[in-house]
């Protein structure tokens, strides 16, 4: 069975929602460890309510580069069995960028969720671009990760409308309930192995 990490940096509602979706029965895949780059995270006590093993591994003030940091966490990963060849690394709300070594190592083996159609409205306040913009509908995005910033081959995507009078947070709050949806499935297809990734699309079968 396939090792699950669990990378957060908040209150980790993605995480639970994955971590509730596996204590259902509802995904073959093992939840091997939380990690927070924050000692502070919510989502820290919500694992371990869960039984779910977590390590922090403190980012603010870390005296080395992104690489070096990101080398802590694979320690981790390692540490818990969440290999290259055996495991899967979710972000839930991970506050920091990859570096290339994390991402080449774990290739294929990362995935992320992102709160808007992807490709449109990459990067940070995506609610707040899709109002901005105008778009009649948003929603969310889950993804391999790769090299750039939300730009991996897409797994799952779920369409929420955007009202007129949507403000950024009300927008948020319904695209969340679909996040939790649409998430755990996506985890659910890769223990399965239902996933193919053909250049920039994957395949699921």
């Amino acid at each position: 069975m396939l090792n699950l990490g669990i990378l957060i940096s908040g209150r980790g509602s993605n995480m639970e929602a994955i971590l509730k979706s596996i204590k259902r029965k509802k995904i073959p895949i093992n939840p091997s460890i939380v990690i927070s780059n924050k000692a502070d995270a919510k989502g820290l006590k919500i694992a371990q309510k869960l039984g779910i093993k977590t390590e922090i591994i403190e980012s603010r003030g870390f005296k080395g580069n992104r690489q070096d940091y990101d080398k802590k966490i694979i320690t981790v990963l390692k540490k818990y069995k969440v290999t290259p060849n055996n495991g899967l690394v979710c972000l839930a709300g991970f506050m920091r960028i990859l570096s290339p070594e994390f991402v080449k190592t774990y290739k294929n083996r990362i995935i992320n969720i992102h709160p808007a159609l992807l490709p449109a409205f990459p990067g940070l306040d995506a609610q707040k671009q899709a109002i901005d913009y105008g778009s009649k509908y948003s929603g969310c995005t889950v993804h391999f990760v790769d090299s750039g910033v939300d730009t991996g081959p897409i797994i799952l995507q779920a369409i929420v409308k955007v009202k007129n009078n949507d403000t950024e947070d009300t927008l948020a709050k319904r695209i969340l309930v679909k996040e939790h949806q649409t998430y755990p499935e996506a985890v659910r297809l890769f223990a399965e192995k239902k996933i193919k990734i053909h250049g920039k699309k994957t395949i699921i079968s």
